[in-house]
């Protein structure tokens, strides 16, 4: 692999991006700075933020580069709803995904972005606050919606790291 592409919305997928390369040595760059400095056809890890279940600028890196992985950053736990980002986004299934947790603060999102989250949001705390058996992730979405949440952490690169290390190490030969 040669670089890490990412796409960022509110800063969360930057930070994960940039921990990533420090943990690789890649080389690291926004989908915009990669417009002028990664060449097509590149083999590239792609990052990039979770709105409506997809992941934001797959499908153009996906059309000028060879991903060899996707890490998705959303607001909910690192681990979770891979199979729906993974059909909703078109990522084949022999690319790996892995989904991140990110932070939230919808004063962050811009334009339209932050109106479509507060009206969410909105919708979303009602209906959670009303419900007497909340589940824990509800509990945590919750929490999330109503306090923000500094959520991107080195260790949940773990999955993508093992996987990289994978992908790296020198193959051993048996005789």
């Amino acid at each position: 692999m040669e670089t890490i592409i990412y796409t960022t919305n509110t800063g969360s997928t930057a930070q994960y991006a940039k921990m990533l390369a420090e943990k690789t040595g890649l080389s690291v760059f926004s989908m915009e700075e990669a417009k002028s400095k990664v060449e097509e056809g590149s083999e590239i890890i792609y990052l990039g933020w979770i709105m409506a279940a997809q992941v934001k600028g797959y499908k153009t890196a996906a059309k000028k580069y060879k991903i060899r992985a996707v890490c998705a950053v959303g607001m909910e736990r690192t681990g979770t709803r891979t199979e729906e980002i993974r059909e909703k986004t078109c990522v084949p299934a022999e690319i790996p995904l892995f989904t991140l947790q990110g932070n939230f603060n919808v004063k962050k999102l811009h334009g339209i972005y932050r109106l479509m989250m507060n009206m969410m949001v909105k919708m979303v705390t009602k209906q959670l606050e009303s419900k007497t058996d909340r589940t824990q992730r509800e509990n945590e979405m919750l929490e999330i919606m109503l306090h923000g949440g500094e959520n991107v952490r080195e260790e949940n690169l773990g999955e993508v790291l093992d996987w990289y290390k994978s992908k790296t190490a020198p193959q051993t030969q048996e005789n």
